[in-house]
């Protein structure tokens, strides 16, 4: 068996071997830090670090889905353009009331300057909290984020009283089961909040470290509003039609969807920007370390709009909803007991999830900024890493995504509930379109500055997986935590198996013992857990 500093060597060695060669350790060849080929203790060769070799030259990925964005970003540039249009300043400039006539039915007319300006008082006041919600961040973490999460609950719930208040009975139940799940959810969890508050703490220390990627935030947040501007001027088209309010809220879902997608992959490029940031600082120590890369904001950002941008399209299709269900789930799931039968159907469902979490998960966008393969190698590839090294037990009690997640909720709720209340005054009939529409806005410039943090977590993740000295060198206090945090949840992992005869109980010591490697593979049934102890 290998020693430690052996295994370490070999695991970042890994870690910067680009996936595409398909090739085993032992034929690829390196060179030494004199700049010489090098052989490893088994006699194969091995490469040099990160930083010491030429860029390889990346391929398009998911090319399909880059052109499929593309396309739909110009049709419905397109489409708003005549939505708004029709209703600006006249009444049906285009005559589409010859089309809406024979689809909807009718109601009473508006035009689409009289909503417009609603849309722009949510991009402002969507812009201004997540701003301010970033810069008290990476100042007070832990109140914020208290505060964001015991808030959303209480929030949900005044909302919800207000709209049967206002005889919005759909949204009034809506609403109400909100609250009543994000309350299940928090009290399900509750127990695991120290150890999120932590991560999400050094996460935030990394991302202040680095005031560039702050900056990249800011960017793509003004380039979301720019976006928001000809999307709101269509939406304010329909809002103010005169198709019946089921006419025009099919069409706002559609929208409403476009622009999620359309989010989503601004969100995502942030995360391989900023994941690609991450990564050179803790591979060389520090970002003014004489290794690094020339440029490497420019290199994150540079492979993030080209070559990486196809996987980013593809995966903001589906990774949000799956992360979310996900979610629900283990909260569900952690709350049943011993109830066999409720078990079984639950962990059924749970690991219908775990296969798509398998091509779907956030930590691909890691795998993207660093080696540049397709998006469902890269999240293959990651879920296989944290299962074969014990991680995947660490990161299912992390709920630091979750706890984001409510802050990127509470900011679009405080932007429809401000826009819906001037609505309220202007339009009555109109304040949940409006109100809708402008939270789905608030909640997407949220997400694009707080996704660097959620960035940061995963990219500590799948360097301490990668390789633990890495962590160990940057924090090593924080390394000693994440560590023995780890053994707490795999002698967990022991225990719960054992109950069922599934797996050995391991003692302390055998978790402790170094060069102590064990897995179990275990399907019987509704049953599945590949259990792994990381080399510590």
């Amino acid at each position: 068996m290998q020693n430690h500093s052996s295994l370490n060597r070999t695991q970042r060695e890994v870690f910067v071997i680009e996936e595409d060669t398909d090739l085993d350790l032992a034929s690829i060849p390196t060179t030494d830090e004199e700049g010489q080929r090098s052989e490893s203790v088994e006699g194969s060769v091995t490469p040099p670090p990160l930083g010491r070799v030429p860029e390889p030259v990346r391929c398009w990925r998911d090319v399909f889905w880059l052109c499929l964005f593309i396309i739909h970003l110009i049709g419905l540039g397109f489409v708003l353009f005549v939505l708004g249009t029709s209703r600006f300043d006249k009444d049906d400039n285009l005559k589409l009331h010859r089309i809406t006539n024979k689809i909807f039915d009718q109601s009473e007319r508006g035009q689409t300057e009289k909503y417009w300006p609603l849309y722009a008082m949510a991009g402002g006041i969507g812009a201004v909290v997540a701003w301010a919600l970033l810069s008290i961040l990476c100042t007070r973490a832990n109140q914020t984020m208290k505060v964001s999460v015991h808030c959303l609950t209480t929030y949900l719930a005044v909302i919800s009283v207000f709209c049967f208040w206002d005889k919005q009975i759909f949204w009034g139940i809506a609403f109400a089961i909100a609250a009543v799940l994000q309350f299940m959810y928090v009290m399900s969890v509750m127990d695991r909040f120290p150890f999120t508050m932590l991560v999400l703490r050094k996460a935030v220390k990394m991302v202040w470290s680095l005031p560039e990627v702050l900056r990249v935030s800011y960017v793509f947040m003004a380039i979301m509003l720019l976006w928001m501007v000809i999307w709101s001027f269509g939406v304010s088209g329909v809002v103010a039609s005169n198709m019946g309010d089921g006419g025009r809220w099919w069409v706002l879902v559609v929208l409403s969807i476009s622009l999620f997608w359309t989010g989503a992959v601004l969100c995502n490029t942030v995360h391989v920007v900023v994941a690609g940031m991450v990564v050179l600082v803790l591979m060389h120590g520090d970002r003014r370390a004489s290794s690094m890369p020339p440029k490497p904001l420019l290199r994150s950002l540079r492979h993030a709009l080209t070559t990486s941008l196809g996987s980013i399209c593809y995966g903001s299709l589906f990774t949000a909803a799956i992360r979310t269900l996900r979610w629900e789930i283990t909260g569900i799931r952690s709350q049943i007991g011993n109830n066999e039968c409720l078990l079984c159907c639950v962990d059924f469902l749970f690991n219908l999830v775990e296969t798509l979490v398998r091509f779907f998960n956030k930590y691909a966008y890691v795998k993207v900024a660093v080696y540049g393969e397709c998006f469902n190698h890269s999240a293959r590839d990651a879920w296989e890493l944290f299962q074969s090294t014990g991680i995947e037990a660490l990161i299912a009690y992390d709920c630091s995504g979750a706890v984001l997640l409510m802050g990127t909720i509470l900011g679009g709720l405080i932007t429809g509930t401000c826009v819906g209340i001037w609505t309220w005054f202007k339009r009555s009939d109109r304040v949940m379109m409006v109100g809708s529409t402008a939270m789905l806005m608030g909640m997407i410039l949220v997400g694009l500055t707080l996704v660097v943090v959620e960035s940061a977590v995963t990219s500590i993740y799948i360097c301490y997986a990668e390789d633990p000295s890495l962590i160990s060198r940057w924090d090593e206090e924080f390394y000693n935590q994440i560590s023995e945090a780890l053994r707490e949840r795999l002698q967990h992992r022991s225990l719960r198996g054992s109950l069922f005869g599934l797996l050995p109980k391991l003692s302390d010591q055998q978790l402790l013992r170094p060069g102590f490697v064990h897995s179990f593979q275990i399907r019987p049934g509704y049953f599945s857990l590949q259990y792994w102890s990381i080399l510590l």
